[in-house]
């Protein structure tokens, strides 16, 4: 069975797909698509079906990952479903451990910061209403603790 890993933010346009991009960009670098998987969400359910922001797809590829998404909202299964949920702020947070199955289920749900060793328990900031500039602060939150939270991984 692969570990399957959720990256969840509010709407799925921002940053959970681009933290979902990268995690399988560098997974995939490292020959273990098999062995873990990974999808993202979002707790809203604003953009359902919707392509990430043109924004982030620009940010993604001019770091050289491509998205391949479309936006759905958390379920109450996802929890039970995946092995890793990994919220990118503390609103999220919150909102996940809201869902039945939470409390069973805790030891699984963390925030995407905890991975940061430039800013463990801090917010990856929303850039929705942003600029190009705070795409790529968040492209550079999460690579970093991406790269953090895989290390993680391989010493389990």
């Amino acid at each position: 069975m692969p570990v399957k890993i959720l990256f969840v933010c509010l709407g799925n346009i921002c940053r959970s797909p681009l933290a979902e991009a990268i995690f399988q960009h560098k997974i995939k670098e490292l020959g273990l698509e098999v062995d873990i998987r990974s999808q993202s969400c979002g707790t809203a359910n604003y953009h359902i079906g919707d392509m990430p922001d043109p924004r982030t797809i620009r940010n993604a590829f001019k770091n050289g990952i491509h998205i391949n998404h479309v936006g759905r909202q958390l379920t109450p299964t996802d929890l039970d479903d995946f092995d890793f949920v990994l919220a990118m702020d503390q609103s999220n947070l919150d909102n996940i451990k809201q869902l039945p199955s939470a409390k069973a289920n805790l030891h699984k749900i963390s925030l995407m910061r905890n991975y940061d060793p430039s800013g463990s328990g801090l917010d990856v900031p929303d850039p929705y209403y942003g600029n190009e500039k705070d795409f790529q602060e968040v492209f550079d939150i999460l690579n970093r603790s991406i790269d953090s939270f895989i290390d993680s991984l391989s010493r389990r």
